[in-house]
């Protein structure tokens, strides 16, 4: 019985000396937070998290002491600092240490966020998805709607569904200028207003994406200035019109897009060909990347994707739109099938079995 109450007296200093030293944490925190609000407040956040973490680490043989600890901190903090350190964000702040262990590397990413932002990444449960949202959201100055939105649509792992990676550390890094860093597949679209059933034509899909501009090049990726609406191209024989066109600084290039409100053709894609080389004949300048085109449609085709000109084709992209936001299982097979897609279009890929 002496031995039992030795040991609640000890956990009692130990609570004690953890709720001074959070506290201590706190106070460096506000007292930094006129300058950076949110910065300030987030690396607070991740300091509370680092200090619980040590402190479960030490008791960690003792499971009565572990288990009461959260509960406790958090009835000594909330009195004197708000809900903020309410058990469940105090559980938030250990999940943030623990799943961003690196302060630097934190540090370097959580500009122009808030802790709303980290709060929605910490659901991400790919280390390497976690990180691309943490730093692209501050890159992007993302609003948390948009994060969320990314997140939900699965931007990261459609962005690399073209790179076709074996295991998560195969993964290439791809710089700015590289097209695979911007093309997804699919496109989720369900900004546009249509239901799942719905039927439009492709000029009234042209207008959905031009009166939703804005979430369009969000869904696009950075870099994508709009250009222009049906250019008009002219030769010496004829007139063409090219769907949409943008410029991605980034690339340093011109993307062209072209809509079908139908399934991927042989003539569909003859069509961007052509357009794409009397892009870059007529309309590039000299210090231009060549032309990309990309063919938005309702499904793709692998025939198509093996045989056509679509093959081995460094400037010519095909990748299915979806109207509406799929579910999170619907879109994981979506994607799958889509990596299925771009590997027959690259004869290297093939040849290498994979």
């Amino acid at each position: 019985m002496e031995e039992k109450n030795k040991d609640i007296v000890i956990d009692g200093q130990q609570e004690t000396l953890l709720f001074q030293d959070v506290c201590s944490i706190i106070e460096h925190g506000r007292q930094q937070a006129y300058g950076s609000v949110s910065h300030i407040a987030i690396a607070t956040y991740w300091k509370v998290g680092k200090r619980i973490v040590e402190e479960e680490q030490n008791g960690e043989k003792r499971a009565a002491y572990g288990i009461g600890l959260m509960k406790n901190l958090s009835e000594s903090l909330v009195p004197v600092y708000g809900r903020n350190y309410s058990k469940r964000n105090l559980d938030y702040y250990k999940k943030f240490y623990l799943l961003f262990p690196e302060p630097e590397k934190v540090n370097t990413c959580v500009h122009n966020l808030e802790w709303s932002h980290i709060r929605r990444v910490l659901s991400v449960t790919s280390p390497e998805a976690r990180w691309w949202y943490l730093e692209n959201a501050s890159k992007g100055m993302w609003s948390v709607r948009e994060l969320d939105r990314n997140i939900s649509s699965q931007y990261f792992e459609r962005r690399l569904a073209a790179q076709l990676p074996a295991n998560a550390e195969d993964l290439p890094t791809l710089s700015d200028k590289d097209p695979l860093e911007y093309i997804k597949n699919p496109v989720v679209a369900e900004f546009m207003g249509f239901r799942r059933d719905s039927i439009y034509s492709e000029s009234e899909l042209e207008q959905a994406l031009i009166d939703n501009l804005e979430k369009f090049i969000l869904e696009l990726g950075r870099g994508f200035a709009f250009v222009e609406r049906q250019q008009h191209i002219v030769t010496q024989t004829s007139d063409f019109y090219i769907d949409l066109v943008f410029y991605n600084f980034k690339m340093k290039r011109f993307v062209i897009f072209e809509l079908k409100t139908h399934r991927l053709t042989h003539q569909d894609i003859g069509q961007l060909d052509m357009y794409v080389r009397m892009y870059d004949d007529l309309v590039k300048g000299e210090d231009d990347q060549p032309t990309i085109g990309v063919l938005l449609c309702t499904d793709t085709d692998n025939t198509i994707a093996r045989y056509s000109v679509l093959n081995d084709s460094d400037q010519l992209f095909a990748a299915k739109y979806m109207t509406y936001m799929p579910t999170e299982e619907e879109l994981r097979r979506e994607i799958e099938q889509q990596k299925e897609f771009y590997r027959l279009q690259h004869k290297e890929d093939k040849d290498d079995g994979r």
